[in-house]
């Protein structure tokens, strides 16, 4: 499950993504239009600079900006940054496997469908960029649509 810190991350790449090249945009900014706790962003936006997702500058003129076009970054990299691995039971996991104490994982029924849990999740997010996930946030405003699950 995505954690707030994740969604609010993404929340902020989008709303950097949306900024004319070479603009910055100060952290109370970015709280404010995507409702997210200032201090808590600070710390989100501190974790994504460090994974080379976005760069800052301080001073009077400074702010955040993407480190890079936002075609070159991938949801499920954020996502991992974040949140961690993508799937659901650690014995699914690809970056974080835990071996269960609890049972076979030859014959796990619940290990074999949290893996395909996992892979579609991954295929998804590994697929769409930040450029993708802004498009289409913008092309649903632009028509009103909502997408619907």
């Amino acid at each position: 499950m995505l954690t707030k810190k994740g969604k609010y991350g993404l929340k902020a790449l989008v709303y950097l993504s949306n900024l004319p090249p070479g603009q910055l945009a100060v952290v109370a900014d970015i709280a404010a239009k995507n409702k997210i706790p200032k201090k808590f962003l600070d710390t989100i936006l501190g974790e994504l600079r460090n994974a080379g997702f976005v760069q800052s500058r301080k001073g009077k003129d400074g702010g955040y900006s993407l480190a890079r076009p936002p075609g070159e970054i991938r949801i499920g990299h954020v996502v991992r940054v974040l949140d961690g691995p993508l799937a659901p039971i650690a014995c699914a996991s690809r970056s974080s496997y835990r071996r269960c104490e609890d049972c076979d994982e030859a014959t796990c029924q619940v290990r074999r469908i949290m893996m395909q849990v996992r892979h579609a999740v991954a295929d998804l997010l590994d697929n769409r960029s930040l450029a993708a996930m802004r498009d289409a946030a913008n092309d649903d405003r632009a028509t009103g649509l909502r997408l619907q699950l």
